[in-house]
């Protein structure tokens, strides 16, 4: 294994033990060195490879939001090339977003608590990997690279996008915030429910199909 490898290994074995106890913990009350403890390293392998335990925290967020990122970014492309309207095309991606959280629950966790706290000294990180995030969800809004067209068959008002009078950057927002919060109350509250339930609830909120105006079908 060259140093590049293990360097990589090291850094995902640090994240993985960051985002487990400070999502259980808080960020406040974990320490460095159980952080190494739990990743199986030396506690100054935690200083070379981040300098501080803020610098771990944010080098943590860039790479969790990286992966979810990748993650919608591939269910776009993956629609794209179906040919997929726009409905479609979101509707593949808020699943991708419950793949995501189904597999790192502890990162959606903490992500979402620190959305709310704005006195954080890695505020502005929070900011740019959010803007990551919805900057994606916006694109598909738009029907920036995807496969929707004006040919294609409108989705119960989805297909219509920005023309219809939307706001694009609020709406993007709205969307990951209703994947997140759901994902986390699916995980803690409802675990019995598949991932196929959840993803076909949020699928009837996307496409407006709840209120007694039509059904899934």
């Amino acid at each position: 294994m060259n140093s590049g490898t293990r360097r990589y290994t090291t850094r995902q074995r640090l994240y993985d033990a960051a985002v487990t106890l400070i999502a259980e913990q808080g960020f406040s009350a974990t320490t460095v060195e159980e952080i190494a403890e739990r990743a199986g390293v030396a506690k100054g392998t935690v200083y070379y490879n981040f300098e501080s335990k803020t610098g771990l925290f944010e080098a943590l967020l860039r790479h969790g939001v990286e992966q979810l990122t990748a993650s919608l970014e591939q269910a776009a492309d993956e629609a794209a090339r179906r040919g997929a309207g726009r409905g479609e095309t979101l509707d593949a991606m808020v699943r991708a977003g419950l793949v995501f959280i189904d597999r790192c629950p502890a990162f959606a966790q903490l992500y979402l608590a620190e959305l709310w706290r704005t006195n954080r000294t890695w505020q502005p990180t929070l900011a740019a990997v959010r803007r990551r995030v919805t900057a994606v969800v916006e694109r598909a809004l738009r029907g920036d690279g995807n496969g929707g067209g004006p040919d294609k068959e409108p989705d119960a008002g989805i297909d219509a996008g920005p023309d219809a009078g939307i706001d694009v950057s609020l709406t993007a927002s709205a969307l990951v915030g209703m994947v997140l919060v759901a994902a986390l109350d699916w995980k803690v509250f409802q675990p019995e429910r598949s991932l196929d339930e959840v993803h076909g609830a949020l699928s009837l909120v996307l496409r407006g199909r709840i209120g007694g105006r039509g059904g899934p079908g």
